[in-house]
């Protein structure tokens, strides 16, 4: 304290802010910069100590490194008149600790921090960092909500990040709660309290802790003494939460338990993993409050062939609802095994783990539309709200706008101008152009060759019927960048993606899904700078956009960007953590850049995802391809070779398939049966070459003449 109002270099210490036994912190003014700042002061019986102040720099060096919005940026070390310290940024907020002292955090506010915690820590894990302290006195909270992580002054770097003779574990201080390994005892993991060597899971296990505190207010090991609470760790079975929380989400409580599992093998591998987790755990738990699922209406008609415009109602309700941000809504794949099944909107929401769901039925008799909708709680089965609108068929868009704002205020949701405007937009004024695009979309949704003819054909009658349907335009930009991938690399197609996406933007430069289109036009074109402007575009118009970071992720892969690919399918996976295409395709890239571990926790993820729609659709040729290929890493050649044969069998020409089958051949090391495949591939344009050239699913045909025949063939 007696250091307040001195001047060291460039800074002016105002007041201290904070003290632990690694230091003191002052705020400060940067009298170059003009900015506050916070210095942080070996504590005064360390301030001789060489080892102590290379630890100080080994903290600095240690955040200096790391460049994440959760995690406090380092400025500088410097030394002032024999005294060492660290310039860093200055969070004004409070400590998680001192806001867990009023009580466990809101179930909203728990994912969030939940969520950016886990994103610095990724961060940091990534860049070779080890915290080996997370704790909530190391996490603030400004007052917009936004997680900062401090104190690095426990860390380490792993594996060959270490310097020459540094220990795995190394002593730092003793205090009440410290220990001599480093960290604070009652969050800090097995095999740190024994002095074994740590990675990614020791963080794991504190962050599980700290999970824990946040959701019932209580430490999962306690104890008198620290002795104690050693023991309770080591030794003692985690208190179940429900114990404290008899509500608790059984995802949140799954999250939790294998983060603290004392062995780290059972233990979530990779921060990334958690991250994955956390999306299943939100609908449940951070936001049980607002969560929904939409079911399919269903269709009274009884007609087959007006399922197309039931499902399409039904998604785009979906779509409206999920404009509002209070509201976390469940996406298509998650409730489509409940379509058409005798089952009730509260088992559906146990099920789902969804707070409401959404239930109707439509009928449609010419011009005539009738639709009902009702709202249910889970919880009490009780219907929150309901109605039904008998209209025209051309009033259809307004039906749909009701329906969002009765929810939003039958669950006290305000909505903002934006979402207000976002949910009155109409993407045609024509109920016909709009029943073309819903055939359009269901054929689009096939991922057939015949699927994309069909679907551009529909595209363009919607087109005709109202020339100013910037949807429709986009939906033919996406069927003749497919064809060309994967069927026809001609230039008609390739141009008319180019020419239709651009139409689309002309007529509604606000529509994140003409952007999303043009972005993969012009990655076809190998116009890669533009391609990335358009995809980010379309990600910040409408950041719940699958299709928009699927189609980046493939085009990164594509332009030999193997990190920035992987990322984006876990974005994309994240939107819509049912779907298994991100996933699948994200395991070769882990596997291409040798990060194994995360591979293999992908592949055991993807071939859940994958099973689990074979079950609901057997004949789609691409989940039986891909899951194909995973069964063929992980092992399981026998099934994995009759899947492949399943989805060949489907349709033997089509060049998508023939393709993923060779991969899954070259998998199972059956290489005439691969070079069979690609050979028939290979005439059908550049796109193919392209691709293989960086598929590492086909590196066992790399040294083999004929595979490198077959890539430079014209």
């Amino acid at each position: 304290s007696s250091m307040s109002g001195k001047t060291l270099g460039h800074y002016r210490i105002l007041e201290k802010i904070g003290e632990g036994g690694m230091g003191a912190v002052f705020q400060a003014e940067d009298l170059t910069l003009r900015r506050p700042v916070a210095l942080k002061f070996l504590p005064s019986e360390q301030a001789t100590d060489p080892a102590a102040h290379q630890q100080l720099l080994k903290e600095a060096r240690a955040a200096s490194r790391l460049n994440h919005p959760n995690i406090a940026t380092v400025y500088e070390v410097g030394e002032a008149s024999g005294t060492p310290f660290i310039a860093m940024e200055l969070v004004q907020g409070e400590s998680l600790k001192q806001i867990l002292q009023r009580g466990p955090l809101q179930r909203t506010q728990l994912f969030e921090v939940a969520r950016q915690v886990a994103e610095g820590l990724n961060e940091a894990h990534q860049a070779g960092v080890l915290h080996r302290d997370v704790k909530p006195g190391n996490i603030m909270l400004d007052s917009k909500g936004r997680v900062k992580i401090l104190d690095f002054g426990l860390a380490m770097f792993a594996g060959k990040e270490r310097t020459q003779g540094e220990a795995a574990e190394t002593f730092i201080t003793r205090t009440a709660t410290q220990w001599s390994t480093g960290g604070t005892v009652p969050y800090m993991s097995p095999e740190q309290l024994r002095g074994d060597p740590t990675d990614a899971r020791s963080d794991i296990f504190s962050y599980g802790v700290m999970l824990y505190e946040c959701l019932s207010g209580h430490r999962p090991f306690r104890g008198e003494t620290s002795i104690d609470v050693l023991h309770a760790i080591l030794r003692q079975p985690l208190p179940p939460l429900r114990n404290f929380v008899a509500d608790v989400p059984q995802d949140w409580e799954q999250l939790i338990e294998q983060c603290l599992e004392k062995s780290p093998e059972r233990r979530f591998r990779t921060m990334q993993e958690v991250l994955r987790a956390l999306p299943r755990a939100t609908a449940t738990g951070a936001r049980a409050e607002k969560s929904l699922a939409v079911l399919y209406f269903e269709n009274l008609s009884g007609a087959k062939e007006d399922e197309y415009f039931r499902d399409g109602i039904t998604e785009d309700v979906t779509t409206e609802l999920s404009r509002i941000n209070e509201l976390t809504l469940f996406p298509r794949s998650a409730v489509l095994a409940f379509r058409d099944k005798p089952i009730t909107a509260p088992q559906v929401g146990q099920q789902l783990g969804a707070a409401f769901i959404l239930e109707g039925s439509l009928r449609r008799a010419g011009n005539r539309l009738r639709i009902t909708a009702q709202l249910v709680e889970t919880h009490t089965g009780h219907t929150v709200w309901a109605d039904r609108f008998d209209r025209e068929m051309k009033d259809v868009f307004e039906v749909q706008d009701e329906i969002a704002r009765s929810i939003s205020q039958a669950l006290r949701i305000k909505l903002s101008p934006q979402e207000e405007k976002a949910i009155a937009r109409k993407p045609t004024e024509s109920a016909q152009a709009y029943d073309y695009y819903l055939r359009g979309r269901q054929y689009f949704h096939q991922f057939r060759r015949k699927g994309f003819d069909f679907a551009r054909q529909m595209f363009a009658r919607a087109i005709v019927i109202d020339p100013r349907y910037a949807r429709a335009y986009a939906g033919v930009a996406d069927c003749c960048s497919f064809l060309y991938m994967y069927w026809d690399s001609s230039e008609d197609n390739l141009n008319e993606a180019e020419a239709a996406s651009s139409k689309a933007l002309e007529l509604d430069p606000e529509l994140a899904e003409a952007h999303a289109a043009s972005g993969l036009a012009f990655a076809l074109k190998k116009n890669f700078d533009e391609a990335q402007k358009e995809f980010e575009t379309a990600i910040r118009l409408d950041p719940k956009l699958y299709e928009a970071y699927y189609f980046y992720a493939r085009t990164s892969f594509q332009r030999g960007d193997l990190t920035k690919a992987v990322d984006l399918y876990e974005k994309a996976s994240r939107i819509n953590p049912d779907d298994y295409q991100a996933v699948s395709l994200s395991v070769a890239i882990y596997h291409g850049l040798g990060r194994i571990e995360e591979a293999e926790a992908t592949e055991r993820r993807a071939l859940e995802l994958a099973e689990k729609h074979i079950e609901l659709h057997p004949d789609d040729a691409r989940a039986l391809y891909l899951g194909a290929g995973i069964l063929a890493r992980i092992g399981k050649n026998q099934q994995s070779f009759e899947w492949a044969r399943r989805a060949l069998s489907i349709d033997p020409e089509e060049t998508s398939i023939l393709y993923n089958v060779a991969c899954v051949y070259a998998l199972l090391g059956r290489t005439e049966d691969a070079l069979g495949c690609l050979e028939k591939v290979m005439a059908h344009g550049t796109f193919y070459k392209n691709w293989a050239e960086k598929d590492s699913d086909l590196d066992s045909l790399r040294s083999d003449p004929r595979f490198q025949a077959l890539l430079k063939s014209e």
